[in-house]
């Protein structure tokens, strides 16, 4: 069981992490270094000392960002390329077994309400595709939580534009010529890739998404780059769409090995394209937990998971959906269920 940490932005300390009941590992990234770029091993090792010193591990690297340049194989993606395999090198060089990622165009996760209020006096985060913006270019710069960069309004203006002549497919190309370099360099490095998928499940501001069901999972894996080719699991992504049955998209994958980090939340599905961040609890939201973390259990899963995105409890401040309060409550409980299954064989 892990937490995820923003390093020395994070509000969060490590040593609050260290008391939550059960959780062993942190999640966490050098968020000062740029898509692009490469991660120097002595960063990587002094970000795994500093969580160490606490009594955690770092059990898994979320995200080592891949560049626009590289989704939309643009003439610079061989260069980012071989800086990616060579952060991949030293990443492995430093004990690390498990890098996620994603192949969303521009954007990461995207929600049209970052404090929807729910009847109990929290809030959370929420999507409505009635709400969702038609202008998506605003007059000012702007930041949504998950973005990793901040854009003024000509440069997203442009790279709107360079997606417009992308299709779906020609992402499925770029993601395919992009793996067929980078996971024989995991492999050799001992270190497993873990494609998150896109969030929402559905093309979001025009831009072409793939990775949205079992059939693209399928694909990604049929990809035949190597086992190392893998998916993080992200339940509260994957359950937006009700035609996704998550726990069967588990047991499916899952006995395949390619199931390689999971994240754990609930959403409440409120109608077409539209749902919000519920508590981890199965009532509480529209899928079924413990029958989540019955699949984990069915198929021997025995890498990294952690609670996902919280809602805003207790008049809690800081960064939406990465609160500590309602995490830590998702930790326990998502601890507990496993506990019993673990007991009932």
């Amino acid at each position: 069981m892990s937490f995820r940490w923003y390093g020395a932005n994070d509000n969060i300390p490590l040593s609050y992490i260290r008391q939550i009941p059960g959780v062993a590992g942190v999640v966490s990234a050098l968020h000062g270094i740029g898509p692009g770029q490469v991660w120097p091993v002595a960063d990587i090792v002094r970000l795994r000392g500093e969580i160490r010193a606490h009594g955690l591990e770092l059990s898994a690297v979320e995200s080592l960002p891949v560049s626009e340049e590289i989704k939309a194989g643009g003439a610079g993606r061989d260069r980012d390329i071989e800086n990616y395999c060579r952060s991949l090198r030293n990443l492995g060089t430093a004990g690390i077994t498990v890098v996620c990622y994603n192949f969303m165009p521009l954007v990461d996760w995207f929600r049209t309400d970052l404090e929807f209020p729910l009847p109990d006096g929290s809030t959370t985060l929420a999507y409505d595709e009635k709400k969702a913006c038609h202008d998506p270019v605003p007059a000012e710069s702007f930041r949504l939580p998950g973005w990793f960069t901040e854009y003024g309004r000509e440069e997203f203006a442009g790279l709107l534009r360079r997606y417009a002549a992308l299709s779906e497919e020609d992402l499925w190309k770029n993601l395919a010529y992009f793996l067929a370099a980078v996971v024989p360099v995991a492999e050799a490095a001992g270190v497993r890739l873990a494609i998150h998928p896109d969030d929402p499940p559905w093309p979001v501001l025009g831009l072409p998404r793939i990775m949205r069901d079992r059939a693209a999972l399928e694909r990604l894996v049929g990809l035949g780059v190597g086992v190392a080719n893998g998916i993080c699991l992200c339940t509260g992504s994957l359950g937006a769409d009700p035609g996704n049955d998550v726990p069967e998209i588990i047991r499916h994958f899952g006995r395949m090995g390619r199931i390689h980090f999971v994240h754990l939340r609930n959403v409440k599905v409120t109608g077409d394209h539209s749902f919000y961040e519920s508590g981890h609890l199965s009532a509480a939201g529209s899928i079924d937990m413990y029958a989540v973390m019955a699949a984990i259990h069915e198929t021997g899963f025995d890498g990294p998971v952690r609670p996902d995105h919280g809602r805003s409890i207790w008049g809690e401040k800081g960064r939406p959906g990465y609160g500590l309060y309602d995490r830590a409550l998702g930790a326990a409980y998502l601890a507990g269920l496993w506990e019993a299954i673990v007991k009932q064989g």
